[in-house]
């Protein structure tokens, strides 16, 4: 950490800091220029913070150097790590497709999902059990019946599951019913609660990415993950809020190069929420895979005129399997495969 003092700042002040930093067991370097004194913490500053020294009489600012987050960091662990569901693996070479309703209706609707996900090619299985809705009165999910239609598609197919946990206090039951991957949705990225008790399971975990998160705050949330032991964490981009009316949700490409900068965890991208309709998905899911995704979280209804919860945006199964073979060309292009 850097500690910029005032101009003016007496040698108190600079003592005072000094100090500060001996007694959190680091070192300091102080460099005294004509009208500025910096100090720098010399160690693991992460033992620090800028609240620490701001408040302090002739600082003017305390900047960071060393990352905030560090399990979760490339600096610590600089190959690409895989997180394997089942055999499934994400994160490597090869590009996965998750597909699957965006709720859990009836048991025919799962099976015939499931059917359709695994003939287009995709190796794991989605579907909601509980719905977080902006509306009260919208379909809030079937609970926990629906999380029994979904892992009887899913043995029927031999498809993993992935499926969002939204109450902490549900945990357990995910854990009863062997959900393959646990999904944090965008409205619970923040939920430090929810965030520590998935860091104490060995699941692997989606986060996605909160509706107006910097990449620094979605890389904390994860790190809240991490450091209960789970290091089985996927980054999922799913679109930021902004000022545009003519889709759903800004779908952030940038953020995708700049994880796999910072992080060695995968990152896929859901461009089902990010558009907000079904004939924006192809585009904005190539345009993933181009910018360096090592996988898609896509929505896939039987027939999406029927669907209870975001019909505007699932493809039907048809589509889904042209989107398949759409995708393996630039996969290869790409020296990966789909």
């Amino acid at each position: 950490m850097i500690i910029v003092m005032a101009r003016g700042a007496s040698d108190a002040d600079i003592a005072a800091v000094v100090e500060k930093i001996r007694s959190a067991g680091l070192a300091e370097h102080v460099s005294r220029g004509t009208e500025r004194t910096i100090i720098g913490a010399v160690g693991d500053e992460r033992t620090l913070t800028a609240d620490m020294f701001e408040p302090m009489p002739g600082v003017e600012r305390a900047l960071r150097v060393v990352k905030e987050y560090r399990i979760v960091s490339r600096e610590v662990h600089p190959g690409n790590t895989v997180v394997t569901v089942r055999g499934v693996p994400i994160g490597g070479k090869a590009i996965q497709v998750i597909a699957g309703p965006c709720s859990v209706e009836t048991p025919e609707q799962m099976l015939a999902s499931a059917r359709a996900v695994r003939e287009a090619g995709c190796r794991l299985l989605r579907g909601g059990a509980f719905k977080p809705r902006s509306s009260p009165y919208s379909f809030q999910g079937l609970g926990v019946e629906g999380l029994d239609y979904l892992q009887q598609a899913s043995r029927a197919e031999g498809l993993p599951i992935v499926t969002e946990l939204m109450d902490v206090r549900l945990l357990d039951t995910f854990l009863e019913y062997d959900v393959d991957v646990i999904q944090i949705g965008t409205r619970n990225m923040q939920n430090f609660d929810l965030l520590k008790e998935v860091g104490r399971i060995n699941k692997p975990v989606i986060l996605k990415r909160g509706l107006s998160a910097t990449v620094n705050e979605w890389l904390m949330a994860a790190e809240y993950i991490a450091a209960g032991g789970n290091h089985n964490i996927i980054f999922c981009e799913r679109g930021v809020r902004g000022f545009e009316t003519a889709y759903r949700n800004m779908l952030d490409v940038t953020a995708i190069p700049v994880l796999k900068r910072e992080t060695h965890l995968p990152v896929i991208v859901d461009p089902s929420h990010a558009g907000g309709k079904a004939w924006l998905v192809p585009a904005l899911a190539k345009a993933a895979i181009a910018a360096g995704a090592d996988g898609l979280l896509v929505e896939m209804h039987p027939n999406p005129c029927e669907a209870w919860c975001d019909a505007d945006q699932a493809l039907n199964p048809d589509e889904l399997a042209t989107l398949m073979r759409e995708l393996a060309p630039l996969a290869e292009a790409l020296g990966r495969t789909l």
